[in-house]
């Protein structure tokens, strides 16, 4: 009886919040209280599985498939960004045979048996690091200003991966990390051209923004094991000194264009999906919340990001006084890229303040994440060539590198490392 007015009272909310900012169909505020058993859905500060019961996320990105960033390919001061790499890889091997590389990168980097693994291990969840970019066209490559392509690349490899989620009982998270323009003067992680406008800077990269949204959720909203939308990864930009590289927007007081966005986004999203959790991410790499909240509408997640600091209760306080707050629950969205000690008490850290999880990455060329991707020796003689530390390969030799680095992506090909496992199940040190 508790259970059932909590929820009635929790709906009451989200409606009352939907009012606010311009939510005002009766028949869809019907829809959410009528289905939202169907899907994962917010109740107070708790994730909640279709089954009413709380979810606690154990989950992990995948990053370097959908978005490479030169870090996991051993290219940090090679290459800036994933088109950086790209352009290095075509002028080696031309463009025909850099789309084929491209095209078998995207065919072995995830796969069925990969989602299987995860399964196996215990991963109830996977977020999916999205580049708009296989959904549709940017702004000024558009044919039709003001108009968007739609791509299939990008909703092709979502629906199998979703697919075989679904088989394995495993919720699939989208997360668009590298939005239009690039969302931060962190280069890599967005795949961001700084010569061009940014995702702040651009009306028109933010009406992309804004439809891919809304194409994502008309597509997925009737997907139960879509377990939520992650709207922007890790916003790191200053509104106040936009041209200083090195501010991040850590420091950031009010953050307005940010919450605008999130505001539409969210406006956009629930006119055509009423079911899906929604989760927000701070400025400063998703920590800095000033002026964001209370979230924008109900049957929302706030996402924060954990890296390199200490693991204890300090390092989360203001994250545990927002959910207080805002009535809000809490997911650790990112984190990882440390030894196994850190995983295991930075996991302990948050599981005993009911905060889910999910690690980075996968899959990288590197030890510590669940699956190492082996280096062929004629890849590592192309980094020595880029470096400037070696000859100059033939295209046929660098095309043969390249796809055999791609083939190494295949399950079958990694290295399990299972200390890593343990660290992140609990398991001895």
């Amino acid at each position: 009886m508790k259970d059932s007015k909590l929820a009635h009272f929790t709906f009451l909310l989200s409606i009352l919040a939907g009012l606010l900012f311009g939510f005002t169909d009766h028949s869809l505020a019907q829809t959410v209280h009528n289905d939202q058993t169907k899907f994962v859905t917010v109740r107070g500060k708790k994730i909640i599985s279709p089954d009413g019961k709380e979810l606690h996320l154990k989950g992990i990105g995948l990053g370097g498939w959908m978005l490479q960033e030169p870090y996991m390919l051993k290219l940090s001061g090679v290459a800036v960004n994933q088109t950086d790499i790209r352009a290095k890889i075509k002028a080696l091997i031309g463009e025909k045979r850099t789309e084929e590389f491209y095209n078998e990168w995207l065919k072995d980097g995830m796969q069925k048996s990969d989602v299987d693994s995860l399964a196996a291990w215990g991963f109830n969840s996977i977020r999916l690091p999205m580049h708009y970019d296989l959904f549709t066209l940017p702004v000024d490559k558009e044919p039709v200003p003001g108009k968007n392509t739609w791509l299939k690349k990008g909703f092709e490899l979502t629906d199998s991966l979703l697919s075989w989620c679904k088989a394995d009982h495993i919720y699939l998270i989208l997360d668009l990390h590298a939005a239009p323009g690039g969302q931060g003067h962190d280069l890599p992680i967005s795949d961001r051209d700084s010569t061009k406008p940014s995702l702040w800077q651009s009306e028109a990269n933010q009406q992309k923004t804004i439809a891919l949204w809304k194409k994502l959720a008309e597509h997925y909203k009737d997907q139960p094991w879509i377990g939520g939308y992650d709207l922007i990864n890790e916003p790191n930009w200053s509104f106040k000194h936009p041209n200083d590289r090195k501010d991040h927007g850590c420091d950031a007081k009010v953050n307005a264009p940010l919450k605008k966005l999130y505001v539409e986004l969210t406006k956009t999203i629930r006119s055509v999906d009423p079911h899906h959790m929604i989760i927000i991410e701070g400025n400063c790499w998703g920590n800095n919340y000033n002026g964001l909240l209370p979230p924008p509408a109900g049957n929302m997640a706030i996402s924060f990001h954990k890296y390199w600091n200490k693991n204890d209760v300090a390092s989360i306080q203001k994250y545990l006084d927002i959910r207080t707050k805002y009535n809000v629950p809490l997911w650790l969205g990112e984190s990882g890229e440390n030894n196994n000690k850190w995983y295991r008490d930075a996991i302990h850290l948050v599981e005993s303040h009911d905060i889910g999880w999910s690690w980075w990455p996968l899959k990288k060329i590197g030890t510590n994440n669940p699956f190492e991707v082996k280096m062929p020796p004629e890849y590592r003689a192309l980094i020595q060539y880029w470096r400037g530390k070696g000859p100059k390969p033939s295209a046929d030799e660098a095309y043969q590198a390249l796809m055999q680095l791609a083939r190494n992506y295949k399950t079958t090909n990694l290295i399990v490392h299972r200390d890593v496992l343990d660290a992140l199940f609990g398991g001895k040190e």
